[in-house]
């Protein structure tokens, strides 16, 4: 009798634990369903530039402004029959508005004055091109200017890809067609799947080279690499079913 009391007790337990289980699954399948699931989904493609910049600075020092500045404009026409020479077309270099300082005189302690030792100027050649080696060629040769008294510094080359519009939007459609799948991956434990899309939010778009995987709140424009790994987030709401 006492062994039949205590089975009672113990199959009574069960079925008050497997109802709260239930229970509480209900609930949560219920709270799902009012709110919605939240997902990431992702997507990226490696895309190869169509265009580089590169900048050349000419830089000139004299102990008069007159004489810095017309060092300047003579300087200028060398490097720009230097460009013509090597392939760059008149339609792909322009120039930007030449800069100035002064270089103060130090007294013999270190310290600063007011007397001007030197004026300074210096001017940005651009060069846009959309052949690419013709562009990483330049940023190696420039240099040899200096042979023939220039003072020139090269800047890294920049590279582009103009189709970057069109590929963001394509990589938004697949982050989230992503995020579909990983919430229909997320729901199968409550037997349900996704619905119709609640909201949807555009995360920023990391530009990186194509072995990054530096990612930034603000979003990365890395142009320093001829390819790219372009990589697009959507955080999407899905209703339950």
């Amino acid at each position: 009798m006492y062994q039949k009391l205590k089975d009672f007790q113990l199959l009574l337990v069960g079925i008050v634990v497997m109802a709260g289980i239930l229970l509480s699954a209900k609930i949560v399948t219920n709270n799902i369903a009012q709110s919605g699931i939240a997902v990431t989904g992702s997507a990226y493609e490696i895309v190869t530039s169509d265009s580089a910049t590169l900048r050349l600075n000419i830089n000139t020092r004299e102990a008069t402004k007159a004489g810095a500045y017309q060092l300047l404009k003579n300087q200028i026409p060398m490097v720009k029959a230097y460009l013509l020479e090597n392939g760059v077309s008149e339609n792909e270099i322009s120039l930007e508005a030449p800069t100035n300082y002064t270089t103060n005189k130090y007294t013999p302690s270190g310290n600063i004055t007011n007397e001007i030792a030197y004026y300074n100027f210096s001017q940005t050649i651009l060069i846009k091109s959309d052949d690419i080696q013709k562009i990483k060629n330049l940023s190696i040769d420039a240099q040899s200017l200096v042979d023939k008294g220039i003072n020139i510094n090269t800047n890294t080359p920049e590279y582009n890809y103009s189709k970057l519009a069109d590929l963001k939007i394509k990589l938004l459609g697949e982050a989230t067609k992503d995020a579909k799948v990983r919430a229909t991956q997320m729901l199968k434990a409550t037997n349900n799947r996704p619905g119709k899309i609640k909201s949807v939010k555009m995360g920023v778009f990391q530009i990186t080279s194509p072995t990054s995987n530096d990612v930034s709140d603000w979003g990365i424009n890395d142009t320093s690499t001829v390819d790219k790994k372009v990589t697009a987030v959507a955080n999407v709401v899905f209703s339950v079913k």
